[in-house]
C-alpha cells in the first residue's frame, strides 16, 4: 500500500508540473531569481564531484538557514574532511547561504551550495546517487516523499532536526496518513523542538522521535551584523527605537496608524519598518508615502536624521543589526493569521517583545513567555499605542522584560549538542578515508592502514611479501596475513552461492557502492564497533566495478587466541556459565537490533580470556524496530544457532553438547535483556 501511495503521489508530481512553473513564473514578476537556476531545480546541473561522498543539510528558507548556522559551525568543526553542502528552496536563503559561504571561504572552510531538485522520484534517485552523501539532514519539517524514499533505499541517514509540528498541522498529516506515515517511517531519527511535537509525530507512525530542544535558542550573530548596529548608533542618539521585523500585508497599516497617534506626544519615536519579504519592499514605501510620513530607505543608504519618522529597512540579512539598535521590537506575522515570526532573536539581545495573538507557529516560546510575563500581547492598533506609550514612560519596564526573555533563552540551550550526539550516531565511519581508480573504490581505516594501497586486497601480493600465516578452506578460500604493523588479518573475497553461483563464480548486479556486500559489512562492523558489541575490526574493503556488475572483497583484523565453537565444543563442554555469558553477547547484539543472518557455531569465537565474538556478517543488517514491529528475527535467531549444534552433534562422534544446554543461554539471553530493560526505564525515570 505504501508503495502504491509512493507511485500516486509521484505521478500527481508530474501532473501539476504546470501549475508548478506557472507559479515560479508569477513569482518571479515579483523577484526574478524565481525564473533562475531551472537546471540546478531539475537535477540537470549537479555540484562539483567533490562535494560526494559528504554531508548534506536541506534548509528551506532564509529563516532556517539563519537558525542552522550554530549547528553548521559545529559539523564544519567536527567534520573538516568531509565535504559539506547546503541546500534550500528559495531564492532569499540562497542569497544568504552564498554570504555564508564566501565567509567560510575566507576561513578556510569549503561550503557547497545549490537548489535542491524537485520532488520527482527520478530526479531525486539521481541526485542522490551522484552525491552519495553520508548524511541528510533536513531542518524543521521540509518533508518530501521521494527523498526520504530514495534515500531509504540508498541507505543514506536521514536525520530530521528542530522539528515542530503544531496540531493543525498534524490534522493535515493525519488526513493524508497514507503518504505521510511511510514517509515518517523512513526517517531514521526526527529530534523535535518539544514534547508536543515529539508526541504528534509518535501518533502518526514516527517510529524514532526524540526531544532534542530549539536551535534557534543558540543564536549565531555574525560579526559583520554587530559592525554595522555599532556604526550606526551615533544616528540614533536621543532617538527612542521601535523596530517591527518581519512584518505582512494587514499588519504595516496597523503599525503606521499606531505610530501616527504615538509620534504627536513621542516625536523622539523612530519606526524601524522591516518586511518579511523583498516583493513588498516598494509597496510599503508607497503607503509610508501615502501616509505623508517623513521616511528613508536602507536599501538607497538613507540614513535617518532628526526629522526621521519611519527608517524602511528595505534590505535583505540586516535584521539582527536592527534588533540591536531597538529599544523595543514587535514580532511580524502576529496581528494577522500567519502564526507569528521568530521572537528568539530580539529576546537574545534582551529586548523586550511585542506580539500579536496570532503566534502558532512558536506556540511553546510564547507560551514560555507568557509564563515569565516576559512579553506584551497586543491585538489592535489601539493596543500597540497603549503598549508603546507605557514602555517609552516607563523605560525600566522595558528592561526588565527583555532581562526576563534573555534569561529564557539561555535556560532553553542545548539543543545543538544533542543534535551533534546523534550525528556522530548516524556518521559512524566519518573517519573513514577512501581511495578510487578508474572501476575501484576502497574503503580503509587510516590508523590501520596509514600508507593503504589496492594491492592489499590481492592474495598474491601477500604471499609474495612471505606475509600469509595460513589458509582456511572451507567452500572458498580464506587468507590469514600478517599486516605491516605485526597485527593479523583475514581477506575474503566474496563469492556467490547455490546454483547460480556455479555459473557465475563472484559477480554481482551492480547497485551504489555502500550498499554492496563489502561497503555494507566493513559499515556494519564499523558501527558494531562503536557501540562496544565484541566483533572483529574492519580494516579495508573493496567494491570492484565490472561493466553492469562487481566484485567485491574485505579485510578484517583477524581476533589473536580464539577458537569457533564448533571446533572447541570437539574438544570440551561448555560450563553454563559460560553458555549463560554467550547468550548475553548474543543479547547485546540484540538490544542493537542487529541481525545475524547466519548465527551458527562456526561464527561464534571464544578467545583466552573467556570473551565470546562473533564473526562473519556478510548480508547481515541493523533491523529497526519501525520496519520489524514483531521482532520475531530475534527468536529466529537463537533457533537457527540451536539447529547448527544440533546438526554438528550428528555429524561429529565427539561433540559436548546436549539439548537441555541451551537453557542456560536462554536464561542469560533473557537476563541480558531485562537489565537493559530496566536500565532503560531508569534513564526515561531520570529523564522525566
Amino acid at each position: 500500500m505504501a508503495r502504491v501511495a509512493l507511485l500516486f503521489y509521484s505521478a500527481l508530481i508530474v501532473v501539476i508540473t504546470p501549475l508548478l512553473l506557472l507559479y515560479l513564473l508569477l513569482r518571479s514578476h515579483k523577484d526574478p531569481a524565481y525564473r533562475q537556476r531551472f537546471a540546478e531545480r531539475f537535477a540537470l546541473k549537479l555540484p562539483e564531484a567533490q562535494v560526494k561522498d559528504g554531508i548534506v543539510l536541506h534548509t528551506v528558507s532564509v529563516g532556517e538557514f539563519n537558525a542552522a548556522k550554530p549547528l553548521i559551525k559545529q559539523l564544519l568543526q567536527q567534520y573538516p574532511h568531509l565535504p559539506f553542502t547546503i541546500t534550500c528552496t528559495t531564492p532569499t536563503a540562497s542569497v544568504a547561504i552564498e554570504k555564508f559561504q564566501a565567509d567560510q571561504q575566507q576561513l578556510g572552510k569549503k561550503v557547497v551550495h545549490c537548489y535542491l531538485p524537485f520532488d520527482y522520484p527520478i530526479l531525486m534517485r539521481h541526485w542522490l546517487k551522484y552525491m552519495q552523501p553520508q548524511l541528510l539532514l533536513i531542518l524543521e519539517t521540509e518533508l518530501w516523499p521521494n527523498l526520504l524514499a530514495n534515500c531509504k533505499a540508498l541507505a543514506i541517514p536521514t536525520l530530521v532536526v528542530n522539528a515542530r509540528l503544531s496540531a493543525r498541522s498534524a490534522r493535515g498529516y493525519r488526513r493524508f496518513s497514507l503518504f505521510t506515515q511511510p514517509m515518517l517511517q523512513q526517517i531514521c531519527q526526527i529530534l523535535t523542538q518539544d514534547k508536543n511535537s515529539a508526541r504528534r509525530f509518535s501518533v502518526l507512525g514516527a517510529q524514532r522521535v526524540q526531544v532534542a530542544g530549539n536551535v534557534k535558542f543558540e543564536l549565531d550573530v555574525p560579526k559583520s551584523s554587530t559592525q554595522l548596529a555599532q556604526s550606526l548608533k551615533p544616528l540614533l542618539q536621543g532617538r527612542i527605537v521601535w523596530v517591527a521585523g518581519s512584518t505582512h500585508a494587514g499588519e504595516d497599516e496597523l503599525l503606521i496608524q499606531a505610530y501616527q497617534q504615538l509620534k504627536v506626544q513621542f516625536p523622539q519615536l523612530l519606526l524601524v519598518l522591516v518586511p518579511r519579504h523583498p516583493e513588498r519592499f516598494d509597496a510599503v514605501a508607497e503607503l509610508l508615502q501615502q501616509q505623508q510620513l517623513k521616511f528613508v530607505r536602507r536599501s538607497l543608504n538613507g540614513l535617518p536624521d532628526a526629522s526621521t519618522q519611519v527608517w524602511l529597512g528595505d534590505s535583505m540579512g540586516e535584521l539582527l543589526s536592527w534588533y540591536q539598535l531597538a529599544d523595543f521590537v514587535f514580532i511580524g506575522g502576529s496581528l494577522i493569521e500567519r502564526g507569528g515570526h521568530n521572537p528568539l532573536e530580539a529576546m537574545a539581545f534582551g529586548k523586550a517583545v511585542l506580539s500579536g495573538p496570532h503566534v502558532f507557529n512558536f506556540q511553546l516560546v510564547f507560551q514560555l513567555l507568557q509564563q515569565q510575563q516576559a512579553y506584551f500581547k497586543v491585538t489592535t492598533a489601539a493596543d500597540l499605542v497603549c503598549t508603546v506609550a507605557e514602555l517609552i514612560q516607563q523605560p525600566e519596564l522595558a528592561i526588565q522584560t527583555g532581562e526576563k526573555g534573555l534569561k529564557l533563552y539561555q535556560q532553553q540551550q542545548g539543543a545543538v549538542a544533542r543534535i551533534m550526539e546523534q550525528v556522530h550516531y548516524l556518521l559512524p565511519m566519518a573517519e573513514i578515508k577512501k581511495l578510487s581508480s578508474a572501476n575501484a573504490l576502497a574503503w580503509f581505516d587510516p590508523h590501520f592502514y596509514p600508507n593503504f594501497e589496492m594491492a592489499y586486497f590481492q592474495s598474491d601480493y601477500w604471499q609474495q611479501q612471505g606475509l600469509v600465516t595460513g589458509q582456511s578452506k572451507g567452500r572458498n578460500t580464506v587468507w590469514f596475513i600478517r599486516q605491516p604493523n605485526g597485527q593479523e588479518a583475514v581477506l575474503r573475497h566474496y563469492y556467490r552461492g547455490g546454483l547460480v553461483g556455479k555459473i557465475n563464480k563472484d559477480k554481482f548486479w551492480s547497485e551504489p557502492a555502500a550498499q554492496s556486500r563489502a561497503m555494507a559489512e566493513f559499515s556494519l562492523l564499523w558501527q558494531m564497533r562503536l557501540w562496544g558489541l565484541a566483533v572483529p575490526r574492519p580494516c579495508a574493503a573493496l567494491y570492484q566495478k565490472h561493466g553492469f556488475s562487481y566484485s567485491a572483497d574485505i579485510l578484517i583484523e583477524r581476533i589473536p587466541d580464539t577458537i569457533d565453537l564448533a571446533h572447541l565444543l570437539q574438544q570440551r563442554p561448555l560450563t553454563n556459565l559460560e553458555w549463560q555469558q554467550l547468550g548475553a553477547v548474543i543479547a547485546s547484539f540484540h538490544q542493537h537490533q542487529v541481525y545475524h543472518s547466519d548465527l551458527n557455531c562456526h561464527n561464534i569465537l571464544l578467545d583466552n580470556q573467556g570473551q565470546f565474538w562473533l564473526i562473519d556478517f556478510d548480508k547481515c543488517a541493523i533491523r529497526h524496530a519501525a520496519d520489524y514491529p514483531d521482532q520475531s528475527w530475534k527468536t529466529q535467531n537463537l533457533q537457527r544457532l540451536l539447529r547448527s549444534l544440533n546438526k554438528e552433534q550428528q555429524q561429529l562422534p565427539v561433540f559436548h553438547w546436549q539439548r537441555d544446554q541451551f537453557a542456560a543461554l536462554e536464561l542469560g539471553y533473557q537476563q541480558a535483556g531485562h537489565g537493559q530493560s530496566q536500565q532503560k526505564s531508569q534513564n526515561r525515570q531520570s529523564t522525566n
